[in-house]
């Protein structure tokens, strides 16, 4: 048995995969496999409209919010978001705190003006940066919630006045959050939703054309939430193996139940992380992420070592990011405390052969 602790694409359930198998060779009983099957059917309608109320039901989404499917990664998001809630002379504030919220706000500065409110690069990204200012006359603020390659999350949505806008790929529907307090919320679904090729977002409707900018309509969010996600040809296998994963954490009791397992798989790896010798965290105690737990060794010159021997123990995509070095184990939702089990055994029993 392999042990998956790779950043994305995510790991999913088993019984999801043979579910998403047997469509590909008969969706439904149709006759058709579902990588082939008419967007425009009836049949693939209702694969859309049940993930949309599945991901409603999971979040508590309130009305007065729109959910759409789009294509393009959170990286089109970059994009989108500005393009449609900055004004040619507004203002975005963004909070640094790693690769992808930099990347974020590089994008927004080819469209518009940028204030970054704070950053944590001064100390590679650690931490998550406290009693920062968040501009009054900002159009919106945005901030990446769970950051994956360095090992911090945002546990507390900031306040601020302004709309507020998250990055929520690597920890969306892994934790309870009040969507009300958010205007926009986008994720790339391949760490915790379902597969590559498919991104979520939810926006309040009250954004639409905020940014007064005459947009191509396939960067308009209006024109995808007009036609039900279904603007352009969707990404229909995303989306059908999405409902399937969100159907299975519906059964598992929904988000408030899997964020307390989430929440006991990160405790027993911190705690052997804290209480072996050979090896120590690198985000502060205080940010550490539920989903993407970093370490390294305290002799690096073992590292290599015990790669060999995780490699050993089926354990596998836990080589650390170049940014941080070390290791790295994603939790995602569907990874199960066994496996959590089988990566401390492991540590443990480096530290036996160490003695």
């Amino acid at each position: 048995m392999k042990h998956n602790f790779g950043a994305g694409p995510c790991i999913l359930p088993q019984e999801v995969f043979q579910e998403a198998s047997q469509a590909v060779i008969d969706f439904n009983n149709t006759g058709l496999s579902i990588l082939e099957i008419s967007h425009r059917s009836k049949e693939f309608e209702e694969v859309v409209k049940e993930t949309e109320q599945l991901v409603k039901e999971l979040l508590n989404v309130p009305m007065g919010y729109s959910i759409l499917f789009l294509q393009g990664g959170a990286s089109q998001q970059f994009a989108m978001v500005p393009l449609n809630l900055l004004p040619e002379n507004g203002k975005a504030a963004y909070l640094d705190t790693g690769v992808w919220a930099t990347k974020a706000a590089k994008e927004a500065k080819k469209i518009g003006q940028v204030e970054i409110v704070a950053s944590s690069g001064d100390q590679n990204y650690s931490y998550i940066p406290k009693n920062y200012q968040i501009p009054s006359d900002a159009s919106y603020f945005h901030f990446t919630s769970n950051n994956t390659i360095y090992g911090t999350e945002v546990f507390e949505k900031p306040q601020t006045s302004v709309p507020t806008v998250v990055d929520m790929s690597s920890d969306i529907l892994s934790r309870s959050i009040d969507v009300s307090q958010y205007d926009l919320i986008y994720a790339g679904a391949q760490k915790n939703m379902g597969p590559a090729g498919v991104t979520l977002v939810i926006i309040k409707d009250d954004l639409f054309h905020k940014s007064g900018r005459t947009l191509p309509s396939i960067f308009d969010y209006e024109a995808h939430a007009k036609a039900g996600s279904m603007y352009n040809t969707p990404p229909v296998f995303s989306i059908f193996v999405s409902m399937l994963n969100l159907r299975w954490l519906k059964a598992k009791g929904g988000v408030e139940a899997i964020e307390q397992e989430n929440i006991i798989k990160a405790r027993i790896l911190y705690d052997e992380i804290d209480r072996n010798p050979f090896f120590k965290g690198t985000a502060a105690v205080e940010d550490r992420s539920r989903m993407n737990v970093t370490f390294v060794m305290d002799t690096p010159e073992l590292e290599a070592e015990f790669l060999a021997l995780a490699k050993e123990r089926n354990l596998v995509g836990i080589k650390g990011h170049r940014s941080v070095g070390g290791f790295r184990a994603s939790i995602y939702n569907a990874l199960t405390i066994s496996s959590i089990n089988a990566l401390v055994d492991t540590m443990r029993e480096f530290e036996e052969n160490h003695q």
